[in-house]
């Protein structure tokens, strides 16, 4: 592995403060259901969202982003032509783009759509193991999952009880998060806007992923010490998002 544990931590947090003192654009296509918490999500880590979803309107927004999430948790057909143009214009413009192919193991035709998506070789694809084994057409192994990054990604976020980072070269593991964040709608999904965010100041994609993911984690249990179920989890996540310092980073990472 290039990067070292504790060298990679470091980055991480300086990434994070970037983030900050940047406040990266990130234009995020994402489905109904997601959007408050992402917007909300993006402005807690010190990012700027902007969520149209108008094929009339996208170009002019994407072509002003320094990031783009692609979600395809509710894919109907203005968003997929809205997709079609914002992937494009990021393509022309070197713009990273970050992909959650959100149940595409449910859907054949949204897997389609994600494989040709993939094309693109997106920054990160962000996603759980049932999305990636339905890209894969087999199970997820970690020899899998690193020649997939490899060979049709720069960078691979793989999410779970354990959430796994891998560009075909690098892997790590992050073990940070809390299990109330599968109890509040959109949480993953507002994740994969976070790696947008992180992706517009870091011009490598799997410390970029690894930086939010693991700020993502430790947002939710410090989130989840501060709260008393899900409908108080939620902005207590947020608070922790905003508020996370130095200390409580390198405290509470758990890598392998």
């Amino acid at each position: 592995m290039r990067h070292r544990p504790e060298r990679l931590l470091a980055t991480a947090w300086r990434t994070l403060l970037a983030v900050r003192s940047r406040q990266p654009r990130v234009h995020c296509l994402t489905n109904q259901a997601a959007s408050v918490l992402t917007a909300n999500a993006l402005l807690a880590l010190g990012a700027t969202p902007s969520l149209t979803s108008s094929p009339d309107e996208v170009a002019a927004f994407a072509s002003s982003a320094d990031a783009l999430l692609v979600n395809l948790g509710t894919l109907d057909a203005e968003r997929v032509r809205s997709i079609d143009i914002a992937v494009e214009i990021a393509r022309e413009d070197k713009t990273p783009f970050v992909l959650d192919p959100v149940f595409i193991d449910r859907s054949p035709s949204r897997a389609v759509r994600a494989r040709k998506l993939v094309q693109h070789r997106p920054s990160v694809l962000k996603c759980n193991r049932a999305e990636v084994a339905a890209l894969l057409g087999a199970e997820p192994t970690a020899d899998a999952l690193a020649s997939f990054a490899l060979e049709r990604l720069e960078t691979l976020a793989l999410t779970g009880a354990d959430d796994l980072i891998t560009n075909g070269a690098d892997m790590v593991t992050i073990s940070n998060g809390h299990a109330l964040a599968t109890r509040v709608t959109a949480m993953g999904c507002a994740l994969g806007a976070l790696v947008a965010a992180f992706c517009a100041v870091e011009d490598e994609p799997f410390v970029a992923a690894f930086a939010a993911v693991l700020t993502a984690g430790i947002a939710g249990e410090v989130g989840a010490e501060n709260s008393q179920g899900p409908g108080t989890f939620q902005p207590a996540f947020l608070d922790a998002l905003a508020n996370l310092d130095e200390a409580t980073f390198h405290r509470r990472a758990r890598l392998s």
